[in-house]
């Protein structure tokens, strides 16, 4: 099968967890996307989602998790970990090394906190320790067009705050359309995901890492905001830092050397 690429699932309580696998190395690496995951699941569409993972498919084999499908209210970022971390043991796949970005940066900190028998390296992408000033405005407006139903204000939106001026001009031309793409029955997932973000932080727990983690940013990022990145640093013993001059929250879809720095890093 091209890429080795698999769709599964995993039992998590009375629900399940989908996840999409790809590659065929002897290490597990395991990817933690953000609230995107709110709209959208991997489920079916591990061969759309490897190709950017060709280079780690020698020493890994690449998962990619979407959070488990019924999310009770209340639902917090520590439920997540925990979640994760019962998926990954379910699976054999611990330890790992494991990224997150922006949200699943979020579930990976809490992770590397509460169970440190799951990782041997992190990467934490464009994410935060806790929701700041900037994070949670984000939010709030998400949370008003995800409730009006207006999945093109919400893209938008999206759309302007995390890619560069470069880029946004090339997406922009996808805005006539893009309020007809990957349009949920229902925002309740969206809501619960981002519910979950307004009541997270980690900084009391940060110090207790242990694992090697390197920290990836955007020093022109307008969700999170740099200075997230360089308080994880500050507040992570040993971890390493590379912020990206002129990209924000999406430095991870569009520096080309990102999952190059990511597999140098896993490599040790």
């Amino acid at each position: 099968m091209l890429y080795n690429a698999k769709n599964g699932s995993v039992a998590i309580g009375e629900t399940n967890m989908y996840y999409a696998s790809f590659g065929h190395g002897a290490k597990s690496f395991v990817l933690l996307p953000g609230l995107s995951d709110g709209l959208a699941t991997v489920k079916g569409k591990a061969l759309l989602l490897a190709k950017p993972y060709e280079k780690f498919f020698d020493d890994f084999t690449v998962y990619m998790f979407s959070r488990k499908n019924v999310m009770p209210k209340g639902y917090t970022i520590e439920d997540m970990a925990d979640d994760q971390a019962e998926a990954m043991k379910k699976l054999g796949i611990v330890p790992a090394s494991v990224m997150g970005v922006s949200q699943g940066g979020m579930i990976a900190q809490m992770l590397a906190v509460r169970h440190p028998e799951c990782l041997d390296r992190l990467v934490l992408a464009v994410t935060a320790p806790d929701v700041n000033d900037l994070g949670r405005a984000c939010i709030a407006r998400w949370k008003e067009y995800a409730e009006a139903g207006d999945h093109k204000q919400l893209m938008i939106d999206t759309a302007e705050n995390s890619y560069s001026a470069a880029y946004l001009k090339i997406y922009r031309k996808m805005y006539p359309v893009i309020g007809r793409i990957g349009r949920p029955k229902t925002y309740e997932r969206f809501e619960r995901n981002a519910d979950a973000i307004l009541s997270f932080d980690a900084k009391p727990y940060l110090s207790g890492i242990r694992c090697p983690v390197l920290i990836l940013g955007g020093e022109e990022d307008r969700i999170v905001g740099a200075e997230a990145s360089k308080q994880l640093h500050e507040m992570i013993p040993g971890s390493e830092l590379y912020m990206y001059p002129g990209l924000g929250h999406a430095a991870y879809e569009e520096a080309k050397d990102f999952n190059d720095r990511v597999l140098a890093f896993l490599q040790g």
